[in-house]
């Protein structure tokens, strides 16, 4: 297959990291504490075929005290990995309070909470946001490469002489966002890893049926590795839905949802890349407005240990 060397280069470069994404809210906006962590990380972990024992975060704060995310104690608790996340589309005063967060988070759990940081990932899909392809798809607001750079570079400072100092900064964002190079390549510059969303899913304008879907994965990370000047890169979000519409080739049900499984996260798996699915559950309390549903687990909380589909590689 095309993607061998890279997954070569993959496993002797670091050891994998295997989890899920996971929100600051459940699916009807209900704000979770930390015993609803707890319950996702636990579940992860204990579930039928596959632990997944690494949590992505998209924020530092927690939405209705304005405290330190509560998935932090929940990660010490269940002795979760973690690549920190720090929303970065909401101006700098949101983002200066996201970099007071992390050092809070720092100070309060010390070596317990440091210990467990994979990397840090200064925003999620901003620079997308800000491109014609988002902008027509209503994608919301974003922010540039530049500013993303300086963040960077505020997170990198943040963090110096702490016991957070020498992990990765990074950024994430989608495959065809960092191969526009004349965009972004000063961000890749400026980061230590680049994390990779690609959805062959939603790639309609392709031949994106799941025969192809596998191929479609790998020809994005590859090209994404193609222009990313020798740092890590890391998928930060992958999956198939069981539930959703039609795009174009790519329909969502379940024997589906399980062959993208098989074939591309058991490749990653297999590989050695550092991957966060998409999604442990998605549908907890109800399904997402969108009417796609990417859930590994059914609903319930805790969520369910048996997956919708069979995760053995």
């Amino acid at each position: 297959m095309r993607f061998t060397s890279i997954l070569a280069f993959a496993a002797t470069a670091f050891a994998a990291e295997k989890g899920f994404n996971y929100g600051a809210t459940f699916s009807d906006g209900t704000i979770k504490h930390q015993a609803d962590f707890e319950a996702e990380f636990n579940s992860a972990k204990n579930l039928v075929g596959q632990s997944f024992t690494s949590a992505r975060l998209y924020t530092m704060i927690q939405g209705d005290t304005n405290g330190v995310i509560e998935a932090i104690p929940a990660a010490i608790s269940s002795g979760t990995t973690l690549l920190l996340g720090l929303w970065a589309s909401a101006g700098s005063a949101q983002f200066n309070a996201e970099v007071q967060h992390l050092t809070d988070a720092i100070n309060q759990y010390g070596t317990a909470f440091t210990n467990l940081v994979i990397g840090i990932s200064v925003g999620s899909e901003d620079v997308y946001r800000t491109t014609d392809l988002g902008i027509a798809s209503n994608a919301g607001p974003g922010a540039t490469p530049d500013t993303l750079i300086g963040y960077v570079n505020q997170v990198k400072g943040a963090i110096a002489g702490t016991t957070l100092a020498g992990k990765p900064v990074g950024h994430v964002d989608t495959y065809n966002t960092w191969t526009n190079t004349t965009y972004t390549a000063g961000l890749a510059s400026a980061c230590d890893f680049l994390g990779v969303d690609a959805y062959p899913y939603y790639e309609s304008t392709k031949a994106n049926s799941i025969d192809n879907s596998m191929s479609i994965f790998w020809d994005d990370y590859n090209a994404v590795v193609a222009i990313s000047q020798g740092k890590q890169v890391w998928v930060t979000e992958t999956g198939w839905p069981h539930q959703g519409p039609t795009m174009n080739q790519a329909e969502a049900n379940l024997d589906n949802a399980a062959t993208y499984f098989k074939e591309t996260g058991c490749s990653l798996i297999n590989g050695n890349v550092n991957t966060w699915w998409f999604t442990l559950q998605d549908q907890q309390p109800v399904v997402p407005s969108s009417g796609v549903v990417f859930a590994v687990t059914g609903p319930g909380m805790p969520p369910p240990t048996t997956p919708l589909f069979d995760l053995s590689c």
